[in-house]
């Protein structure tokens, strides 16, 4: 985010209203919080993108932009907390750190349509609520996927933004032509009664937001709203789940009610203000259990943070009778995804089929084995929802050496020169260079919905771009029956399949898997590319998938060289 807009200062991109955006790096978050507030305090419309520890460091001055009724938007790409270990990858620790500092905080679940779409209108909502947001989405698996996207047309953006609420905003500013008394130091004798003021601008925020959600869908047709319910109208068992993973699990609801089953889903986007009466609304009058899925863990708490908004929820409405159901239905609350750990549709269905159960785990976590605490629940790992029409294409690469890149350009190629809808995911450990790079690609006729890596027993396509690899990792078991595997290696086709070890073949005979080789390092040396392979694999890729003709494969790349 930050790369973008430091590259459109540069390039003199204009706004909306024909100014060139500053961009200003500082010596740290809680240094850019600061900056962010005093540039509120003079009327510009300011932002700053930040995750996991750098979001921590900007609380002291959220608390006064909040404490002000400042309309501010930060950008966040959600991401674990340093706790036992640093982590870089992706989950809510951070964004539910804040929470108690009086931002509103609205999700972008999946794909990153959604994460456009939700800056623009939280930036709408904020001028209008004064309630400042934090916006976020789930740290490298959205902000780092590839796939289709509308852009929002400039256009669009001044129907949607109201020049009367900039320039009440900048009205309030502090200058010298209207002197006002901001940032005072308050005695208990008013502090107090300060504090309560705000409550009517709170009070406010969730209808303004789904009000804004509202004139977006009437702007570009994309609607959204602050709670989402996906499945049957009659559903005994519903999960509650924010964030990328909302997807996984509304599309699973969906495959399940078309066997036999009754299930939904609940996917929450505004998290503060918790909009109770939309929650509550929402529930079918069949409702019998609920797992509430939280992507973050609060030692010591009884139950992570949206499962007690959940709860607390229910209360109130059993308490003025307002709940469908009559009867406060069962709740658990599970834990997830801490650290980019994948959320696949097998373990959605693991949940629903707890929730089966007579008597479910109050507590629970999904994804990992626990036979500390014994708090993990099974799940069938062979269970998928995509169409077979889907392809799913998986890249064994070394960290650096151009596979990665080469893939998203894939991506790009596909989703711009054919009919296919496209999807890349890129999996790499916090070395990056020199690390093992996986890199998942789709792509079918229709939207992917599907955040999440490709499974063992699905790929269509895999390719190992490293020899090594076949003695150290096992690829083959990503492979379904009948698809294809590429090797770039140095041995000839008559010599390599003896180099491959015993269980390899025997996998590759079992799975009856069509094999090709390469030895692009050849094909780069006399080509004048030197080491870079990731062009030649590309090219093969796009020669066996025919997911391009022939004759169209190789032009993207004589572009580019």
């Amino acid at each position: 985010m930050g790369e973008f807009a430091d590259q459109w200062a540069a390039e003199r991109v204009p706004n909306l209203w024909g100014t060139i955006p500053s961009v200003i790096e500082m010596q740290s978050e809680g240094g850019a919080a600061g900056a962010v507030h005093g540039a509120l305090q003079a009327g510009a419309l300011t932002t700053t993108f930040t995750a996991s520890q750098g979001l921590l460091l900007m609380i002291p001055n959220m608390y006064k932009i909040a404490g002000e009724l400042t309309p501010a938007v930060f950008h966040v790409s959600a991401r674990s907390i340093a706790a036992q270990a640093l982590s870089i990858f992706g989950d809510h620790q951070d964004v539910m750190a804040v929470r108690q500092t009086g931002w509103g905080l609205i999700a972008s679940n999946s794909p990153p349509q959604e994460a456009q779409d939700t800056a623009a209108i939280a930036t709408a909502a904020t001028l209008r609520a004064r309630v400042p947001f934090v916006h976020f989405f789930d740290g490298f698996r959205t902000s780092h996927e590839i796939n289709n996207v509308n852009r929002i047309s400039d256009d669009e953006l001044r129907e949607l933004i109201n020049e009367d609420m900039i320039a009440e905003h900048r009205a309030r500013a502090l200058r010298p032509e209207k002197p006002f008394i901001r940032g005072t130091a308050q005695n208990p004798d008013v502090y107090f009664q300060g504090r309560e003021t705000v409550n009517r601008y709170y009070d406010e925020a969730v209808r303004i937001v789904q009000e804004e959600m509202d004139r977006f869908a009437d702007i570009t047709g994309r609607q959204y709203h602050v709670m989402e319910y996906y499945g049957s109208e009659k559903a005994d068992r519903v999960v509650v789940i924010m964030g990328s993973g909302a997807e996984t699990a509304a599309e699973v609801a969906n495959y399940l009610n078309t066997h036999n089953e009754t299930v939904g889903v609940v996917v929450v986007r505004l998290y503060r203000p918790f909009p109770v009466d939309q929650f509550i609304d929402l529930l079918p009058a069949t409702v019998k259990k609920i797992a509430v899925l939280d992507r973050t863990k609060e030692p010591g708490a009884i139950g992570e943070p949206l499962y007690q908004d959940v709860v607390n929820a229910l209360n109130v409405a059993v308490d003025e009778g307002r709940l469908a159901c009559g009867t406060m239905p069962k709740v658990i609350g599970g834990r997830y995804g801490l650290s980019s750990k994948d959320f696949t549709p097998a373990m959605v269905k693991g949940v629903f089929d707890e929730l089966a159960k007579d008597e479910p785990k109050a507590r629970f976590t999904v994804g990992i084995i626990d036979d500390v605490t014994n708090l993990s629940i099974d799940y069938d790992p062979s269970f998928e929802v995509l169409s077979d029409k889907v392809i799913q294409a998986m890249f064994f690469g070394l960290g650096s050496d151009g596979t990665v890149g080469a893939n998203k350009n894939s991506i790009k190629i596909i989703g711009d020169q054919t009919e296919n809808f496209a999807q890349g995911y890129f999996e790499y450990d916090s070395k990056k260079s020199g690390g093992v790079t996986v890199s998942h690609l789709r792509f079918g006729p229709e939207p992917i919905k599907a955040p999440y890596f490709i499974s063992e027993g699905q790929a269509s396509f895999v390719a190992c771009h490293q020899l090594s690899f076949v003695d150290r990792y096992d690829m083959i078991k990503y492979s379904r029956p009948g698809s294809v595997f590429l090797l770039n290696t140095i041995y000839s086709p008559e010599e390599v399949w003896d180099t491959l070890p015993r269980d390899m073949q025997k996998d590759m005979i079992d799975k009856n898997i069509r094999f090709y080789v390469i030895d692009a390092y050849k094909v780069a040396e006399a080509t004048g590319m030197g080491s870079r392979i990731n062009t030649i694999m590309q090219t093969c890729f796009f020669a066996i998938s025919g997911v391009l003709p022939p004759r169209r494969s190789h032009r993207p790349h004589q572009d580019r060289h």
